[in-house]
């Protein structure tokens, strides 16, 4: 477990450090854009507005699954496990203004982008792959900015996979109960 850890510091430090400088320069507007989820409704909008009766389903599943994610994540699994966030002088000074206080595992923002992307997938393949991209770019960046571990990131996708499985099974299992 030690050396888990320490793996985990040593990629977290890696990945802070990393990047060619336009990368600092898009890392904030994807923070920005993810923030409060925001992302995530403007795109369910979009679905909704554009995609007629398949876009409407999707929209609606990858908000239902992006607020089952962030109550999983941020009411039950932070509560649960207080980790502290990787060191700040890891961190550039000019990227540590909005800083979180809360628990470092899991990423809530990691698990309501996977969650959404992960929902609206099955029902419209093609923007569930952008959703699935941006999903990927906002978890590279909670590491990048210094807001997570490795492995905060890896369990807020893994809950938020698990909260879209939960909310396409949910119909199905509500059936066998009614029956």
């Amino acid at each position: 477990m030690a050396d888990l850890r320490a793996g985990d510091r040593r990629l977290a430090r890696w990945a802070i450090a990393w990047g060619p400088p336009w990368v600092r320069r898009v890392a904030p507007a994807v923070e920005e854009a993810a923030e409060h989820t925001k992302l995530w409704w403007a795109a369910a909008g979009v679905m909704a507005a554009a995609g007629g009766w398949r876009g409407r389903t999707a929209a609606a599943a990858g908000v239902t699954a992006m607020a089952t994610a962030e109550v999983l994540s941020n009411a039950v699994a932070k509560q649960l496990y207080e980790r502290r966030r990787p060191p700040q002088e890891w961190v550039p000074a000019e990227d540590l203004q909005d800083r979180p206080d809360s628990s470092s595992f899991p990423s809530g923002h990691t698990a309501a982008a996977f969650a959404f992307a992960g929902a609206v997938t099955p029902v419209w393949p093609a923007a569930g792959a952008a959703c699935a991209v941006s999903a990927v770019t906002v978890a590279a960046e909670r590491v990048h900015s210094g807001a997570h571990y490795p492995s905060d990131v890896a369990a807020g996708g893994a809950l938020g996979l698990a909260a879209a499985a939960l909310v396409r099974a949910a119909p199905r299992l509500l059936w066998r109960r009614v029956l």
